[in-house]
């Protein structure tokens, strides 16, 4: 059998193989996404309402700061890179080229994430003491330095799997990652802060007693003595929740083995060497890995001037700031010394609820990778039209009704969300209201970036991260240290930011590609949808909260579900929503004939 005809026998059995197409893909990834995001709510709401507090959360935060940069670097670029191959090697007919980049890929992988793990937990005290100016944090940060290695290796499992086209592996270790996260990291944190507590009460002199080394005279001491032990403990949640869902992967790879049939491997062509195909990876994934520096540096400067920027913000108008915040300061007990450490927490607490529309339109950015790579690969126009197109409305469909719905109700959703938290409300509401319309830029931009990757422009990615990423530090500095803005100035930075990548990459996407998009149903329509859904949500609150007394956990509640039923409706009035919509729901072929009878599909 010649090459050609090796090619022509694997491209049939591919067809036979099944794969999940962009819609289905990204559907289950948004679907374990939202799953994991609940578990997330879940695990750190807790935290902040009843265990940490705002002060303990600081600690927590901070150690995800330093944490998130660093985990980035280590594979920034390694998984796409994966995926973007072994698609592409699977396109061509060279199946047994995709074998051998997986197991080339977990052995480079485990190499920079234990590179990772160990520098972390090297630069963990100096950072803490030095540069966020919060030694209470070191221990969180030692704590979740192993998490790097694991995730790090599931990484090289997930990019192969998503190569493949299939998206359940990695959908299932991340909803495992998070149930352990969850059970452990909650109730381990429970269980130290009530043992302390008990230690405490049983060795007491006259109301005093030594408390993980601290002399304790008042319930305030005590919880400032445990903080940032429980911060630790509850982070070492997310570490044993990557090694779990390593194992998972681990198990799914030893008894489905590589998803290729003797007969393709037989027929495809040798292999490239382990060294060619490991230049490969790191070809693409440098250019990558350069833009998450980028970001990341940038993101480690902004926490560490955040800090700052609010340190001299307060020593040069403290009477201002504690003006602007006299009834949640007051409210929540908050000393002068403190006050810092209390709007960085309140400001982490808004970061938490605006990053949960963009972590879930990544997965759309995940799946379209191999789809698009593949069409590239292939030279097929159609395929890479329908697939740009497709993917920009998927976002915007998601990302639209949900900002806009935050933006409307902030107030009574971190409500909600940190009921015991009630005192930040005041502050914390004004910035969610904000990042609601900023979440909207980066939910898109996020799957825009990941084209861009899957088309080889790796260059343009890199340079609106760094253009965006002196903006906001220049901003940073200007608005935090102004003591008028102070905190607010964190939000409106990052607002300009996504402004700015949003515009380069998108501008870049659709000249590379030369694909016309059709504006009406991916930005028009949604966006109308989207403003029904907003007010709809804004008047069903109102109306409900304020006309007829209701509770507000479940006016919100109640408001959010009105929303999002308006949404739909418009959507379907409008015909805002195509058949491949439906049809990636479950018994979605039904539904579509359904509403196509009655002339509501565009």
């Amino acid at each position: 059998m010649n090459l050609l005809d090796r090619r022509n026998f694997i491209l049939s059995e591919n067809k036979k193989r099944k794969e999940q197409s962009l819609l289905v893909g990204a559907g289950v990834l948004t679907i374990a996404t939202l799953l994991v995001k609940g578990l997330s709510a879940l695990y750190k709401l807790p935290l902040t309402n009843y265990l940490l507090g705002t002060v303990g959360i600081a600690y927590f935060t901070r150690a995800y700061a330093i944490y998130t940069p660093l985990y980035s670097i280590s594979m920034a670029g390694l998984p796409i890179a994966v995926s973007k191959l072994v698609s592409q090697s699977v396109e061509l007919g060279r199946v047994r080229d995709a074998r051998r980049i997986f197991n080339v890929s977990r052995k480079l992988f485990f190499l920079v994430g234990l590179f990772g793990t160990i520098l972390l937990a090297a630069i963990a005290y100096p950072y803490a003491n030095s540069f966020s100016k919060s030694p209470e944090s070191f221990m969180s940060i030692l704590a979740i330095a192993p998490c790097i290695v694991f995730c790090c290796m599931m990484s090289s499992f997930r990019g192969y799997y998503e190569g493949l086209k299939n998206m359940t592996p990695t959908s299932v270790s991340q909803v495992i990652e998070a149930l352990v996260k969850l059970v452990f990291g909650l109730a381990a944190t429970w269980i130290f802060i009530a043992r302390c507590k008990s230690y405490y009460e049983a060795n007491n002199v006259n109301g005093v007693a030594t408390v993980l080394g601290r002399t304790v005279t008042q319930e305030a001491d005590l919880m400032r003595a445990i903080y940032p032990y429980a911060s630790a403990v509850a982070i070492f949640g997310v570490t044993l929740g990557s090694m779990v869902g390593l194992l998972y992967l681990y198990i799914h790879y030893k008894r489905k083995g590589f998803g290729f049939t003797r007969e393709e491997l037989v027929n495809s062509p040798p292999p490239k060497s382990d060294k060619a195909l490991r230049k490969q990876i790191i070809t693409i994934a440098t250019p990558i890995a350069l833009s998450s520096l980028i970001v990341n540096i940038s993101n480690i400067i902004d926490d560490v001037m955040i800090g700052n920027r609010l340190n001299h913000a307060i020593n040069i108008g403290k009477d201002i700031v504690k003006g602007m915040y006299q009834y949640s300061l007051a409210s929540s007990g908050t000393s002068d010394e403190l006050i810092k450490d209390y709007l960085y927490g309140v400001h982490a607490s808004v970061v938490n609820v605006k990053n949960l529309v963009p972590t879930i339109t990544i997965s759309i950015g995940v799946s379209v990778i191999p789809m698009l790579a593949s069409a590239w690969e292939a030279k097929n126009k159609r395929k890479i039209r329908v697939t740009v197109e497709s993917a920009i409305r998927m976002t915007m469909m998601l990302a639209l009704p949900a900002g806009l719905g935050i933006a409307a109700l902030s107030e009574p959703i971190l409500e909600l969300l940190y009921s015991k938290q009630t005192h930040m409300i005041p502050i914390a509401a004004p910035m969610l209201c904000v990042y609601g319309f900023g979440m909207v830029m980066f939910s898109v931009a996020s799957p825009i970036t990941n084209m861009l990757q899957a088309v080889g422009r790796l260059d343009v990615p890199i340079k609106s991260v760094a253009i965006g990423s002196i903006v906001k530090i220049i901003l940073n500095f200007i608005l935090i240290g102004n003591p008028h803005v102070n905190i607010n100035g964190a939000v409106w930075s990052t607002m300009v930011c996504y402004i700015v990548m949003l515009s380069i990459n998108c501008t870049a996407l659709l000249k590379v590609t030369k694909v016309k998009i059709d504006y009406s149903s991916v930005l028009i329509k949604p966006l109308i949808a989207a403003t029904v859904c907003g007010l709809a949500a804004l008047f069903s609150n109102t109306l409900l909260a304020e006309k007829l007394a209701l509770n507000g956990k479940i006016s919100a509640l109640i408001s959010i579900c009105v929303g999002g039923a308006f949404y739909a409706a418009v959507l379907l009035l409008i015909k805002g929503i195509s058949r491949d919509d439906v049809e990636m729901l479950p018994k979605g072929e039904k539904i579509a004939k359904a509403l196509a009878k009655f002339g509501l599909l565009g």
